[in-house]
Protein backbone atom coordinates (compact mmCIF):
# COMPACT_ATOMS: atom_id res chain seq x y z
CA UNK A 1 0.00 0.00 0.00
CA UNK A 2 2.75 2.47 0.96
CA UNK A 3 4.82 1.42 -2.03
CA UNK A 4 1.87 2.07 -4.36
CA UNK A 5 1.34 5.53 -2.85
CA UNK A 6 5.02 6.39 -3.26
CA UNK A 7 5.03 5.15 -6.86
CA UNK A 8 1.88 7.14 -7.72
CA UNK A 9 3.32 10.27 -6.12
CA UNK A 10 6.55 9.85 -8.10
CA UNK A 11 4.61 9.51 -11.37
CA UNK A 12 2.52 12.55 -10.53
CA UNK A 13 5.64 14.64 -9.81
CA UNK A 14 7.27 13.46 -13.03
CA UNK A 15 4.17 14.40 -15.02
CA UNK A 16 4.13 17.83 -13.36
CA UNK A 17 7.80 18.44 -14.22
CA UNK A 18 7.27 17.40 -17.84
CA UNK A 19 4.15 19.55 -18.17
CA UNK A 20 5.77 22.62 -16.60
CA UNK A 21 8.90 22.30 -18.71
CA UNK A 22 6.97 22.14 -21.97
CA UNK A 23 4.63 24.93 -20.85
CA UNK A 24 7.63 27.29 -20.68
CA UNK A 25 8.96 26.52 -24.18
CA UNK A 26 8.61 29.14 -26.86
CA UNK A 27 10.04 30.22 -30.19
CA UNK A 28 10.87 33.55 -31.81
CA UNK A 29 10.40 33.76 -35.57
CA UNK A 30 12.31 36.41 -37.55
CA UNK A 31 11.52 37.05 -41.22
CA UNK A 32 11.69 39.73 -43.88
CA UNK A 33 14.98 41.28 -45.02
CA UNK A 34 17.32 38.72 -43.47
CA UNK A 35 20.30 36.83 -44.95
CA UNK A 36 20.29 33.80 -42.64
CA UNK A 37 17.39 31.36 -42.30
CA UNK A 38 16.68 28.11 -40.49
CA UNK A 39 13.38 27.39 -42.25
CA UNK A 40 13.92 27.55 -46.02
CA UNK A 41 10.28 26.85 -46.86
CA UNK A 42 9.02 29.87 -44.88
CA UNK A 43 12.18 31.98 -45.34
CA UNK A 44 12.44 32.57 -41.60
CA UNK A 45 14.95 32.19 -38.82
CA UNK A 46 13.32 30.41 -35.90
CA UNK A 47 15.00 30.71 -32.50
CA UNK A 48 14.07 28.12 -29.91
CA UNK A 49 14.00 29.15 -26.28
CA UNK A 50 17.11 27.01 -25.73
CA UNK A 51 18.97 28.89 -28.47
CA UNK A 52 18.00 32.25 -26.93
CA UNK A 53 19.04 31.07 -23.45
CA UNK A 54 22.45 30.02 -24.86
CA UNK A 55 23.15 33.54 -26.14
CA UNK A 56 24.93 36.07 -23.90
CA UNK A 57 22.62 37.36 -21.16
CA UNK A 58 22.25 41.10 -20.70
CA UNK A 59 20.37 42.98 -18.02
CA UNK A 60 18.52 46.27 -17.77
CA UNK A 61 17.18 47.54 -14.46
CA UNK A 62 14.39 49.99 -15.12
CA UNK A 63 10.75 50.87 -14.58
CA UNK A 64 8.09 50.49 -17.23
CA UNK A 65 4.58 51.91 -17.31
CA UNK A 66 3.42 48.49 -16.06
CA UNK A 67 6.16 47.50 -13.60
CA UNK A 68 8.12 49.03 -10.73
CA UNK A 69 11.90 49.33 -11.03
CA UNK A 70 13.07 45.76 -11.59
CA UNK A 71 15.92 43.88 -13.24
CA UNK A 72 15.11 42.36 -16.65
CA UNK A 73 17.37 39.69 -18.17
CA UNK A 74 17.45 38.62 -21.78
CA UNK A 75 19.26 38.77 -25.07
CA UNK A 76 20.37 41.92 -26.85
CA UNK A 77 18.14 42.66 -29.80
CA UNK A 78 21.37 43.57 -31.63
CA UNK A 79 22.61 39.98 -31.18
CA UNK A 80 19.40 38.59 -32.68
CA UNK A 81 19.57 40.97 -35.65
CA UNK A 82 23.23 40.07 -36.23
CA UNK A 83 22.50 36.33 -36.08
CA UNK A 84 19.76 36.59 -38.73
CA UNK A 85 21.73 39.03 -40.89
CA UNK A 86 19.07 41.75 -40.74
CA UNK A 87 19.35 44.26 -43.59
CA UNK A 88 16.40 46.62 -43.05
CA UNK A 89 15.82 49.96 -41.40
CA UNK A 90 12.57 49.12 -39.60
CA UNK A 91 11.24 46.11 -37.73
CA UNK A 92 7.74 45.13 -36.75
CA UNK A 93 7.44 43.21 -33.49
CA UNK A 94 4.34 41.06 -33.06
CA UNK A 95 2.73 39.77 -29.89
CA UNK A 96 0.92 36.49 -29.44
CA UNK A 97 -2.42 38.29 -29.90
CA UNK A 98 -1.20 39.86 -33.21
CA UNK A 99 -0.74 43.30 -31.63
CA UNK A 100 2.29 44.89 -33.31
CA UNK A 101 4.51 47.93 -33.19
CA UNK A 102 7.05 49.32 -35.65
CA UNK A 103 10.48 50.10 -34.23
CA UNK A 104 13.34 51.72 -36.16
CA UNK A 105 16.41 49.50 -36.25
CA UNK A 106 18.44 52.62 -35.38
CA UNK A 107 16.99 52.31 -31.84
CA UNK A 108 18.98 49.09 -31.40
CA UNK A 109 22.39 50.80 -31.61
CA UNK A 110 21.17 53.88 -29.77
CA UNK A 111 19.57 52.14 -26.76
CA UNK A 112 20.87 48.52 -26.59
CA UNK A 113 17.38 47.14 -25.91
CA UNK A 114 16.90 43.56 -24.82
CA UNK A 115 14.27 40.95 -25.42
CA UNK A 116 13.75 40.01 -21.80
CA UNK A 117 12.70 36.52 -20.76
CA UNK A 118 13.21 37.12 -17.03
CA UNK A 119 11.93 39.81 -14.69
CA UNK A 120 13.16 39.98 -11.11
CA UNK A 121 14.97 36.65 -11.62
CA UNK A 122 11.79 34.81 -12.65
CA UNK A 123 10.96 33.52 -16.11
CA UNK A 124 8.28 35.59 -17.80
CA UNK A 125 5.01 33.74 -18.26
CA UNK A 126 2.43 34.65 -20.90
CA UNK A 127 0.17 36.15 -18.24
CA UNK A 128 3.10 38.27 -17.01
CA UNK A 129 4.54 39.82 -20.20
CA UNK A 130 6.15 36.62 -21.56
CA UNK A 131 7.57 34.90 -23.32
CA UNK A 132 9.56 37.96 -24.48
CA UNK A 133 9.26 41.62 -23.48
CA UNK A 134 11.06 44.42 -25.37
CA UNK A 135 12.88 46.49 -22.75
CA UNK A 136 14.49 49.88 -23.29
CA UNK A 137 16.73 51.39 -20.56
CA UNK A 138 13.90 53.80 -19.74
CA UNK A 139 15.25 55.12 -16.43
CA UNK A 140 18.69 55.85 -17.92
CA UNK A 141 17.32 57.34 -21.16
CA UNK A 142 15.98 60.64 -19.92
CA UNK A 143 12.76 62.30 -21.04
CA UNK A 144 12.87 60.79 -24.54
CA UNK A 145 12.42 57.21 -23.29
CA UNK A 146 9.66 58.33 -20.92
CA UNK A 147 7.57 59.70 -23.78
CA UNK A 148 4.32 58.19 -25.13
CA UNK A 149 6.18 57.17 -28.31
CA UNK A 150 8.69 55.01 -26.45
CA UNK A 151 6.13 53.75 -23.94
CA UNK A 152 4.24 52.32 -26.93
CA UNK A 153 7.35 50.38 -27.97
CA UNK A 154 7.49 48.35 -24.75
CA UNK A 155 5.72 45.42 -26.40
CA UNK A 156 5.35 42.11 -24.57
CA UNK A 157 4.33 38.55 -25.46
CA UNK A 158 6.63 38.84 -28.50
CA UNK A 159 6.75 35.81 -30.77
CA UNK A 160 7.63 37.28 -34.17
CA UNK A 161 9.76 40.02 -35.76
CA UNK A 162 9.60 41.14 -39.40
CA UNK A 163 12.56 43.12 -40.75
CA UNK A 164 11.63 45.76 -43.34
Amino acid sequence: MLLTAIRNTAFALLALVITQTSALSFTLEVSGKIKNITDAENKTYVFTDKELFAMPVHSITTTTSWTPRVKFDGVLLADILAKVGAEGTMMTLYALNDYYIDVPISDVAKYNMILAYKMGGEMLKVRDFGPLFLIYPRDAGGAELNSPLYNSRFIWQINRIVIK
